[in-house]
């Protein structure tokens, strides 16, 4: 063969292989594990649709969190105002000593004490609180005082007579399904 003929099929084999380069490159570009634009705007879309659900769920249990803190409130200090009737012969405690008669020793006629020792020899009852918890909700949200009606300092609303307790708020405070506080 001559030196040509050697020389253009090399070049030849050359130009095929080049060729088959550029063909493998073009699909492996295709076939690589890259993201188009598209995809990754789907994939965005998807992340704030998600950040907004859970945005909203938090939001709503802030929301709901005052209502419910508000009736475990008011489930300890009914529960504690029957305890304290079971153990007082039926007696509710004393609007004007409330806070004292559930938070601190007692003797049988509802006089209070600092501790057990200060009530000479006489039957220790209570205490049935550790401390009045604070209104968890409203205008008057950390209020602790309590009256037999709505009042300025008032974060509970007493009747002795019945034993009933609520929270000491206006009919127009309302929850996120727009009933009352003071009705729980």
């Amino acid at each position: 063969m001559s030196s040509l003929v050697v020389a253009d099929q090399v070049k030849q084999r050359r130009a095929v292989h080049r060729m088959a380069s550029k063909k493998e490159s073009r699909m492996s570009r295709r076939n690589s594990p890259t993201f188009s634009l598209v995809e990754l705007v789907i994939v965005l879309v998807i992340i704030a649709v998600l950040a907004a659900v859970a945005i909203l769920r938090i939001t709503r249990s802030a929301q709901f969190s005052g209502g419910a803190a508000l009736k475990a409130d008011l489930r300890v200090l009914r529960s504690a105002i029957e305890q304290y009737r079971a153990e007082h012969e039926g007696k509710s405690p004393t609007v004007a000593d409330f806070v004292n008669q559930l938070t601190k020793f007692s003797n049988q006629a509802g006089d209070t004490f600092a501790d057990a020792a200060d009530t000479a020899n006489s039957i220790i009852l209570g205490p049935y609180l550790e401390s009045m918890p604070s209104l968890p909700v409203g205008a008057k949200k950390g209020k602790t005082g309590v009256a037999a009606a709505v009042g300025v300092d008032v974060g509970w609303v007493y009747d002795e007579t019945t034993g009933k307790i609520i929270a000491g708020t206006d009919a127009a405070e309302k929850d996120s399904d727009a009933v009352a506080y003071n009705t729980y």
